[in-house]
């Protein structure tokens, strides 16, 4: 038998400490970017906007990072509380990019308990050579991937995956709000429809650089590849956004 260590925790365990952290996805509110937003990411904001980029940005290693590199350090000799206060500091995030890479919250807590069960069992392999987020991000990346590919491969649909999509893009009783929220709500679905509908490393590009506010070089380091190839992907998403939404910009 191989060599016992005290702190190593059980995968079943695992999902039980996790749970112990109070990890309640399911009744976290996650903020949704406004139509401005949208407007902004289809015509042409600075921040998104590939050929306005004229500088380029560096990847700091701040406060944040410095914490986040401290309790890594920690949990590599096992400590409990540390891993608990890494989860808290991330879980409404992660989340959050896992429900928009995926296009509704289904499955969304399972994989992120994936997540973090990595993060616990590799981090003695963990080197503070990048921002923890990067490292963070790289691990959901591959789940992610592997999640959509499984259902691509599905034939069908169960009637509770149908429901959970529903309620993803379920607007609100028409007779209810006034007309300019639902438009807001028809462009909110229709923008989450077709972000859904690109590519898989120009969906998580936009994501990342959109929502999670990422710089280039960050990007370029969860995606494996160079910062020109990020400005690339979210240049031809945002013409393919542009096309697959033309009539929202018309009117």
């Amino acid at each position: 038998m191989g060599e016992s260590h005290g702190w190593q925790i059980s995968r079943a365990n695992l999902y039980k400490y996790l749970k112990y952290c109070k990890i309640n996805f399911s009744n976290r509110n996650f903020p949704s970017s406004s139509g401005l937003d949208y407007f902004m990411i289809l015509v042409g904001d600075p921040s998104f906007s590939y050929p306005m980029e004229k500088h380029s940005e560096a990847v700091p290693f701040d406060e944040e990072t410095a914490i986040d590199h401290q309790l890594m350090a920690k949990i590599a000799v096992g400590d409990h509380q540390a891993f608990r206060s890494l989860v808290e500091r991330h879980q409404d995030q992660l989340v959050g990019t896992i429900s928009k890479m995926l296009g509704n919250h289904n499955d969304s807590e399972d994989i992120a308990q994936q997540v973090f069960i990595r993060v616990w069992k590799h981090a003695k392999r963990y080197k503070p050579n990048n921002k923890f987020t990067t490292y963070l991000y790289t691990i959901t990346r591959n789940l992610v991937y592997n999640e959509s590919r499984r259902r691509s491969r599905k034939k069908t649909v169960s009637s509770d995956q149908l429901e959970e999509d529903q309620n993803f893009h379920q607007t609100a009783d028409p007779t209810k709000v006034p007309d300019s929220q639902l438009l807001q709500s028809e462009l909110q679905m229709a923008v989450d429809q077709a972000i859904q509908a690109l590519p898989e490393n120009q969906k998580m590009a936009v994501i990342l650089r959109r929502y999670e506010n990422l710089p280039y070089e960050e990007i370029a380091e969860i995606l494996n590849t160079s910062v020109s190839s990020v400005k690339s992907l979210l240049f031809r998403a945002r013409t393919a956004l542009r096309e697959t939404l033309s009539k929202y910009l018309e009117e």
